[in-house]
């Protein structure tokens, strides 16, 4: 299975994100075999889109979601609200949330604990590094420390998928990715991390790579078993990078199959 999950940010209102909706859907007309195609627009538009998709082979996702089902949380959407507009997925920790907005790992630890006792919805938990963290060698243990401060409180009663994605912070919106190496290496790291403090298998975490991701890359990362998919922001708004990219994404499931 390969994942693309399209993180359209404060972007479009609610007539554009339709129109990006449907126009995506293009993308996968006379497709046998498709990724997992996951679109997360705005708050405001998630109701008009839900109806664009309802019925097809994509999903909606949100782009934030609150520490509980419901409660006095002035602002945020809960899993309830969430569970209600058929959102199946949620974007959790996200750097812009974590860095720009100041959301503390308590908060993000208590927002995954939330969409996990979902019965319906799949956390997508953010991790990454900046730059000088990096320059400094200590990524893997920066990230490590991400993880293990979110999955904390996940209880492991029942088997639930778990995705992760990668988007180190110095490539986001800078036109300069990672290299397919580095993420797999983080991948790799990652996974390994999941399955050693949680009871998770193998097949219950996925892996994303994010950070300046368009349809001339995205095959370079698709194409690697370690990395399970791509989380895309400012490419999936330009209908000719999301298309490249979930024709990649399709090219590959078929190679593999």
């Amino acid at each position: 299975m390969k994942y693309i999950v399209a993180n359209w940010k404060m972007n479009l209102g609610i007539r554009e994100s339709v129109a990006l909706a449907r126009g995506t859907l293009l993308a996968l007309q006379g497709k046998d075999v498709v990724p997992e195609v996951v679109l997360c627009p705005s708050a405001t538009a998630l109701a008009e889109v839900h109806k664009t998709l309802s019925k097809t082979r994509m999903h909606l996702g949100a782009q934030n979601v609150g520490p509980g089902r419901a409660g006095a949380y002035t602002g945020e959407i809960g899993v309830t609200q969430l569970e209600d507009l058929n959102c199946t997925y949620a974007i959790i920790g996200h750097s812009e949330r974590r860095i720009g907005l100041h959301e503390p790992d308590e908060a993000v630890a208590a927002k995954l604990v939330a969409v996990w006792e979902s019965a319906s919805m799949t956390p997508i938990l953010c991790v990454g590094e900046q730059k000088e963290i990096r320059d400094a060698g200590r990524a893997d243990e920066y990230v490590r420390g991400q993880i293990l401060s979110a999955v904390k409180g996940l209880k492991m009663g029942k088997r639930k998928k778990l995705i992760i994605a990668y988007e180190p912070v110095w490539a986001i919106g800078t036109g300069t990715p990672a290299t397919p190496a580095d993420a797999i290496s983080m991948s790799a790291m990652i996974r390994a991390v999941v399955l050693e403090v949680t009871s998770l298998k193998a097949d219950d975490v996925a892996v994303l790579y994010g950070g300046s991701t368009n349809a001339e890359n995205a095959y370079s990362f698709l194409r690697e078993p370690l990395i399970d998919g791509l989380l895309v922001g400012g490419a999936s708004l330009k209908m000719q990078d999301i298309h490249g990219i979930l024709k990649s994404a399709c090219d590959v499931i078929s190679a593999q199959d």
